[in-house]
């Protein structure tokens, strides 16, 4: 006689009766399962996302109703920024590379100064950069 293996659901771990590929003893063993894993899959985009939201929250605090500001790098950190997240570049024809959180951006420059922009999608001028050649 063969010994068969006992299959146990994932979740709660009661052995499982029925199809072979059975997984999951009932659906609030499946839909917990599932809730399980989307919580540990997202909890690292939501901790991400909310960095770029204060991100995006510092950069306004400063630019205000400015269209560009030269800000001290060490104020920004020192409000909560952090440098290493930004949603994406944008390279201007001087080859100078913006990062920006949403539509709000900022250029380092010299002296541990950066220059805190607001995107094209909420500004009429150009970058500073861009006027020269425009």
């Amino acid at each position: 006689m063969e010994s068969v293996a006992l299959r146990t659901c994932v979740t709660c771990k009661k052995t499982l009766k029925g199809r072979s590929d059975k997984k999951f003893c009932d659906d609030y063993c499946r839909n917990t399962h599932n809730n399980r894993v989307m919580n540990e899959d997202t909890a690292l985009i939501k901790t991400i996302n909310g960095i770029l939201k204060k991100n995006r929250k510092i950069l306004l605090e400063f630019l205000k109703e400015d269209a560009f500001k030269t800000v001290d790098r060490l104020a920004l950190t020192d409000k909560g920024f952090q440098f290493k997240y930004f949603t994406h570049q944008i390279a201007n024809k001087k080859n100078d590379v913006y990062f920006f959180c949403y539509e709000y951006g900022y250029l380092p420059i010299a002296d541990r100064k950066v220059l805190v922009v607001r995107g094209k999608e909420s500004r009429q001028s150009p970058l500073p950069s861009e006027k020269a050649n425009t």
